[in-house]
């Protein structure tokens, strides 16, 4: 039986919300063994002068506990 765990992380980018995700996850595996799964839970973006000035995900990234 395996146990795992849930974590929350927002992440951002200034090209797009596939890259906020991307770049999200990437970062989050540098620390973080054993990822199984990412759910998106929120996407929002932050405007400047009429434009998209950043874009944000806020995500659940699923990981399986080490010796369980």
């Amino acid at each position: 039986m395996s146990v795992a765990r849930v974590s929350k992380i927002v992440s951002a980018s200034n090209k797009s919300f596939d890259d906020a995700v991307s770049s999200g996850l990437a970062r989050a595996a540098k620390t973080v063994r054993g990822i199984k799964g990412v759910e998106i839970i929120r996407q929002n973006a932050t405007v400047n002068k009429g434009k998209i000035a950043e874009y944000r995900v806020t995500m659940e990234i699923t990981f399986v506990l080490e010796g369980s």
